[in-house]
């Protein structure tokens, strides 16, 4: 397995808690999202029809329903989840997992924070 590079993408303060932003790191479109102080990166490619995943609305949170709450709905992941502004499809930022298909899981990229500065690795 190939070594992976650290790629400069900005200051910390570039990104603030509760948003996310795309860099672009050679030919990679990365959404980099900071939740709850943390910085985690995602592609800005949607698998479902390659829309452009990470320029949608900032990480909002997500409806569910669980047996053990009798099945009513309950406001999960709030700012660690970001839509597809093409068809709707949910992804949670710290981990790439897809809301609706559990099967489908995006590449995360590791975020190294330093000094103020933040590097991508690739």
């Amino acid at each position: 397995m190939a070594e992976k590079t650290e790629h400069a993408i900005g200051k910390v303060a570039d990104f603030p808690e509760g948003e996310g932003r795309v860099v672009r790191v050679g030919r990679r479109e990365i959404g980099v999202f900071n939740v709850g102080g943390k910085l985690y990166g995602l592609p800005n490619l949607c698998p479902h029809q390659t829309g452009p995943l990470c320029e949608g609305k900032p990480p909002l949170g997500t409806l569910a329903s669980r047996k053990e709450a009798d099945w009513k709905f309950e406001w999960v992941h709030d700012g660690e989840i970001v839509v597809c502004p093409w068809h709707g499809l949910e992804y949670n930022v710290t981990d790439g997992q897809c809301i609706a298909h559990p099967n489908i899981s995006l590449r995360s990229y590791e975020i190294i924070v330093e000094d103020g500065e933040a590097r991508i690795l690739l």
